[in-house]
């Protein structure tokens, strides 16, 4: 029973991990349609954002998290800008093949810059004390990771529903076209809504450093990747939906491995995937996506 408590509170941690990046899934794809498959790369940016300015520059912890997360949201702006904003419109293979390239590029320019050797996430002064529960004790770091991630996502919930902007970009979700005939500013609201995205991808980074103590320029393909199933197998666009996939999704994998791992070998991920091929055969919109019908 023991094992069964420490593994699911590790999964709903890694799940939360998850569920950060595909918040910035599912927001990128609920207002502009678009599947930004780079998003997982920003996560291995701000990593290594937040190891250069600790670890380097000497920044305070709370100054390198910080800077990590407006770097993030800036690259977010310049990445729609450059890339995503001339292919409104155009065919998923077309955006397909451009977020692979931009994935590619910024891999490349951190092995360029860092090297392809593994580097240590310095300390960034946030220490959690450890929760003993008697039969099980429960990390700071995991802690941490979970309440920030049930915090951002009340957070992003009331932005999106209360506030003026929040509104702009449910509506440019419904119709761009009528938005912008309302006044809208669709341009500025989109790339909004890849800086809001690229953000969370750097607290993603700063509660994936915690959990795991290292980066190197690939760090962010297999968690995005993950990520990405989450939020399909959540309901992609739906924000309680990108939460329940992460969280689904962590749980799955750290039960796999510590129960059918022993026996079978290594085939998490195969699990992981296995479930995502699965959603989409019974469920293509996911388990809170709305299903969208087309008028003849």
């Amino acid at each position: 029973m023991t094992l069964l408590i420490e593994t699911l509170i590790q999964g709903i941690s890694l799940g939360s991990i998850y569920a950060l990046i595909a918040l910035g899934y599912t927001m990128v794809y609920g207002i502009a349609k678009m599947l930004n498959f780079a998003h997982g790369d920003v996560i291995m940016v701000g990593a290594y954002t937040i190891y250069t300015t600790i670890s380097l520059a000497h920044f305070p912890g709370w100054l390198g998290v910080l800077t990590s997360v407006v770097f993030c949201s800036v690259l977010g702006i310049v990445i729609e800008f450059l890339a995503y904003k001339p292919l409104r419109g155009a065919p998923s293979l077309n955006v397909l093949i451009t977020a692979i390239g931009i994935s590619y590029l910024l891999q490349n320019l951190a092995l360029l810059i860092f090297g392809g050797q593994q580097e240590d996430v310095p300390n960034t002064g946030i220490n959690v004390p450890s929760l003993d529960l008697g039969f099980v004790v429960v990390e700071g770091k995991v802690i941490f990771t979970i309440v920030l991630t049930v915090v951002l996502m009340i957070a992003l919930t009331l932005f999106i529903n209360k506030t003026k902007m929040g509104k702009a970009m449910r509506a440019v979700s419904e119709d761009k076209d009528a938005a912008r005939l309302m006044g809208i500013n669709v341009n500025r609201t989109i790339s909004l809504t890849f800086a809001i995205g690229s953000a969370l991808a750097a607290f993603a980074s700063l509660c994936y450093g915690m959990n795991y103590t290292y980066i190197k320029p690939t760090t962010g393909s297999m968690p995005g990747i993950k990520a990405f199933t989450a939020a399909v197998f959540g309901g992609i666009g739906s924000i309680p939906g990108a939460m329940l996939g992460g969280f689904g999704i962590g749980i799955l994998e750290k039960l796999s491995q510590a129960y059918i791992t022993p026996i079978f070998g290594e085939i998490t991920d195969v699990i992981v995937f296995g479930v995502l091929i699965i959603m989409l055969v019974v469920r293509p919109t996911g388990l809170l996506g709305k299903k969208i019908r087309e008028k003849v």
